[in-house]
Parts: structure tokens; sequence; C-alpha cells
């Protein structure tokens, strides 16, 4: 709106409390009753709050944080230009416990942020289990080739190729070939936040040798993916 006055966080771009707690606490199905109810604040007062009519004080926004699953920092604090560049070669690479894909982390987490994004190098041999959730995924072939099954279509998707569709469908890959294929997957789950610790670190970055891993499924820390 022209002439409008806008506060030092606005001109920096970072968006207002009150978005942030709405668009969180629809991230997780949460009605005001229920949020009120578990942060122990009023309905009324959390209404203008989610609509920047109230400004809430430092134990307030605490206590709707933790009802939310988040910390306080995840309404208040933004990484600096430094903290979410992150360069080839130089990321850390992991892999969980009983899993045999490698994965490096490229996104970061700020206020209000949805998307997660990670570069999957999966060995041969290797197959998903099925599974369907909300929100989004964006599939694109860096190396490699995959079987991609969705809704019951089966696809082969090679270098170059890409595959954006809604998680509530049914979906799973693997990988036939003899070679490992690298991956880059970017969508609206939320599968590791700052504070979640990879359960191994991975040194070398040498790819996965070709000995096959069949039908081991992989368990995120908060929820599934394909």
């Amino acid at each position: 709106m022209a002439g409008a006055v806008l506060t030092k966080s606005e001109q920096e771009g970072h968006p207002k409390v009150g978005a942030l707690i709405r668009a969180r606490r629809r991230q997780q199905h949460m009605t005001l009753e229920a949020l009120g109810k578990s942060a122990e604040v009023s309905v009324g007062y959390l209404s203008q709050v989610e609509r920047d009519h109230a400004t809430p004080s430092l134990g307030t926004l605490a206590s709707i944080a933790r009802a939310l699953g988040v910390g306080i920092d995840y309404f208040v604090s933004a990484p600096t230009a430094q903290a979410a560049l992150t360069r080839a070669g130089q990321r850390n690479r992991f892999s969980l416990d009983g899993s045999s894909i490698i994965y490096e982390r490229l996104g970061t987490d700020f206020p209000g942020n949805m998307l997660s994004s990670f570069v999957m190098t999966v060995p041969p041999g290797y197959s998903s289990e099925t599974v369907a959730h909300e929100g989004e995924e964006i599939l694109y072939v860096l190396e490699g080739s995959i079987t991609q099954r969705l809704d019951g279509d089966e696809m082969v998707m090679s270098a170059g190729d890409s595959l954006h569709f809604r998680g509530n469908r049914p979906h799973s890959w693997s990988n036939h070939t003899d070679q490992p294929a690298r991956l880059l997957w970017t969508g609206t789950l939320t599968l590791f936040r700052s504070s979640a610790k990879p359960s191994r670190q991975v040194a070398a970055v040498a790819k996965p040798g070709p000995k096959p891993v069949k039908n081991k499924k992989i368990v995120k820390p908060t929820e599934k993916r394909s």
C-alpha cells in the first residue's frame, strides 16, 4: 500500500510473529482452541496475536512455541547469508542408522520456512517403502537412474528427469541398476531441524559400494518419506 510505514522487521523481509504462529498452527492442524489450551493462553488473546493486534510477552511466546513444537527462535531469528550458504564439497554428509542412503542437506531453518532440500546418493539395489503424506515433493535426477512408482504408475527416471507430485499419492522408488544414483529432493516435509542430530556422520566422500541393499526402510526423525 502506498505510503505505508514498514517496521524494521518488515523492511528486512522478516514476517510478523502473528503470521508465523498462524502458519505453524495450521501446519500442525491445530485449532485456536487447541493451541490456546496447550499454551494456557485465551483464545481471544491468541486470535489478536495471530492478527498482529497484540504483541505477546517473551514468556507467552515461549509457551506458544512449546505448544507448537518449536523453539522460540523459530519466530524471532533468521539465518545470516553465510549460515544459509552451502558449498559443494563442504556440506556435511550423513546417513541414518540402518539406511544405506547418504544425505547432503541444502536448506536451512528460518522463521516460517516450509521447504526442505537434500542431495541423496542411492546405492544399487535399494528399494524404499510405499508412503503417503501431506505436502508435496519435487524429485530431480542428477546422476544415474531410478524407478519411481506413483499411484500405481511406474516410470524410469534418468539424469535430467524430474517429477513434481502431491505427497498424499502413494509413492515409492528404487535403484535397480548397478550404479549409484544421485537425486535432488525438495519438499514441504519437515525432515530435519537444526536441533536434530544425524545418527551417523559420513566422513569419506567416496561413493557407496556396489553391494545391494534391498527393502530397507528409511525412518526419519519426524516423518517418513520416500
